[in-house]
């Protein structure tokens, strides 16, 4: 759906640091589309970075959100909707960012959402959450890949009304690497849709 991978700056070394310094192994799923595509921003809204380039580095925006996140007040009840609630989602008792135990944050849309890895989400381990640009949060018990397929289909995979779809191709822009250098826009196949 996406196209050929490229896999310019795929490197075993970058992802193994940004795992040791995390503690924790990232799916494989999400290492493989980012390989093959990152630094990204995928149909105008999604966009994912690579643990490898000095630019649009993954590690350093991991390490950055998850320090905003950790240093929100959480003073949000969830009485009225739990079903929102980023604990009861992801089965945790506090939050925490960046950790094996919390939400690691993988992207990011032009929206205000932020894709994260849950140890768990509804009991589906190593499930994606979503804080949502509209202050709530919703869980999808399913791996990465399934996520963004979900995603780039037009599904509502950011909460309620989140649905993005651009019918044709997906279009790919890759992150310029230097400040001179143009955003390269390429398209996969076409879809049908």
């Amino acid at each position: 759906m996406i196209g050929p991978p490229e896999n310019r700056y795929a490197d075993p070394a970058a992802w193994a640091r940004l795992e040791a310094e995390l503690g924790t192994e990232l799916p494989a799923d999400y290492k493989t589309v980012v390989d093959a595509y990152a630094p990204v921003q995928i149909n105008g809204h999604l966009h994912l970075s690579h643990p490898a380039t000095s630019r649009w580095n993954l590690s350093e925006e991991i390490r950055d959100t998850s320090r905003a996140w950790s240093q929100t007040r959480w003073e949000r009840d969830w009485t009225n909707d739990p079903g929102s609630d980023p604990r009861q989602i992801c089965g945790l008792r506090d939050l925490a960012f960046g950790t094996p135990q919390g939400l690691i944050p993988l992207a990011s849309t032009d929206r205000g959402d932020v894709v994260f890895l849950a140890p768990q989400v509804h009991g589906f381990p190593g499930g994606i959450c979503v804080a949502c640009g509209d202050g709530d949060w919703a869980g999808y018990p399913m791996p990465f890949a399934e996520w963004l397929y979900r995603f780039l289909i037009g599904e509502d995979m950011a909460g309620y009304k989140s649905a993005a779809f651009y019918p044709g191709p997906v279009m790919l822009e890759s992150m310029p690497m230097t400040f001179d250098e143009p955003v390269r826009v390429s398209y996969g196949p076409e879809r049908g849709m």
